[in-house]
């Protein structure tokens, strides 16, 4: 799969949640080829900053050759996104990494908080029945969307919604069962769903979050610990951003 890069227009933006944005992008030829829990890079028009930003692909319109890009900000440069109006340009290059395979089976799509927007490509992009749990500490997005793919459940940390607690209390609370498990979000939340994995023996694909710099797996910089030995860099590593962000539970150690 050839990465582009390319300018690419904004067609929309909105404020989705404190300091949470969504934006839509014309990028015809990333769209044609992009995919569930793929990411692109997004350049900044200051010249200070020379890494570019990973942004997971929220939703991929093929037919209008569209991407969109929910994001929080954090930084700098997601500060400088979250200006972006229609008609603006903005540097992409992608699609980056590997995303889900599309295995049709019974499945939990677990998002936790900015690890949401990835799944929801995945919910339009697979059959079969589908129950998404979400989690959040408290402000809520996206959330209404995914109910159009299946059934949502929802834990706050604040219990202000659904289940007072993380995912997996979700998940016991309202006694649901899989057959596979994909997940996003924050490192803690993906080690205790592998561990729930491994004990009900339900195949699990997790996508990790981590620091990338050069976003092609050139720079070593987005390394995690895998259980084999990596060809390219002969130790146990696996690239985030080039082998991932999509792993099967296994082959990670978090």
């Amino acid at each position: 799969m050839a990465k582009i890069k390319m300018t690419a227009k904004v067609e929309s933006q909105v404020a989705l949640a404190l300091d949470v944005f969504s934006m839509w992008i014309e990028a015809g030829e990333i769209a044609k080829q992009a995919a569930a829990g793929q990411f692109v890079s997004v350049y900044s028009k200051d010249g200070s900053k020379l890494l570019p930003r990973p942004i997971s692909l929220c939703e991929v319109d093929k037919e209008n050759g569209r991407i969109r890009l929910v994001y929080r900000v954090v930084g700098g440069g997601t500060k400088e996104f979250s200006a972006y109006r229609a008609g603006d340009t903005v540097e992409v290059l992608g699609p980056l990494g590997n995303g889900f395979p599309l295995i049709h089976k019974k499945a939990f799509l677990i998002g936790g908080g900015i690890g949401i927007p990835p799944m929801l490509q995945l919910a339009k992009s697979l059959e079969g029945e589908k129950q998404m749990i979400l989690g959040y500490r408290d402000i809520r997005f996206l959330d209404e969307e995914f109910a159009a793919y299946g059934t949502v459940y929802l834990a706050t940390e604040d219990g202000s919604a659904g289940t007072k607690g993380n995912v997996l209390d979700a998940i016991r609370e309202n006694g649901l069962d899989a057959e596979v498990i994909f997940a996003c979000g924050p490192t803690p939340m993906l080690r205790a769903i592998k561990a729930y994995a491994a004990e009900k023996g339900i195949e699990c694909y997790l996508s990790l979050e981590e620091r990338m710099a050069c976003g092609v797996g050139a720079c070593l910089g987005c390394v995690c610990q895998s259980t084999d030995v990596d060809h390219h860099s002969h130790v146990h590593n696996k690239r985030v951003c080039k082998d991932g962000p999509v792993f099967r539970a296994e082959e990670v150690e978090l």
